[in-house]
């Protein structure tokens, strides 16, 4: 009979925690809400990979615009900013070539409501 009581106590115990576990699963909703229709990481990932080698390739062969880009190693981000403006203002045609390269980035981020980044740091 010394034994009674402490089942008692575990059988009660047993029932509140079941009662707040029901409580919680019938209440709640989702963790996190689907994401739009090819807005996974994996979407995203195919896309930064394309944009990724598509610069590569243009760096490659473009070895003036590598040896810039290159050369804003080791600077401050206002110093990047400023002289990646300067560079973009200098050569229009580089400029469209860099948007045009990203602009599949530029489109997943729009349908998908992610932020777009600039060319540098300050930079749209």
């Amino acid at each position: 009979m010394s034994s009674a009581p402490p089942l008692r106590r575990a059988a009660a115990a047993l029932l509140g925690a079941g009662a707040v576990l029901a409580g919680l699963v019938g209440t709640a909703g989702p963790a996190s809400a689907d994401p739009p229709p090819n807005c996974t990481t994996a979407d995203m990932t195919g896309v930064m990979s394309g944009v990724s080698a598509a610069m590569s390739a243009y760096l490659f062969s473009h070895p003036d615009v590598n040896a810039f880009f290159t050369g804003l190693q080791g600077q401050s981000k206002a110093q990047i900013a400023a002289a990646t403006q300067t560079y973009l203002d200098n050569n229009p045609q580089v400029r469209a070539d860099i948007q045009s390269i990203r602009q599949p980035s530029a489109d997943f981020r729009a349908r998908c409501g992610i932020g777009q980044r600039g060319l540098a740091p300050g930079l749209s």
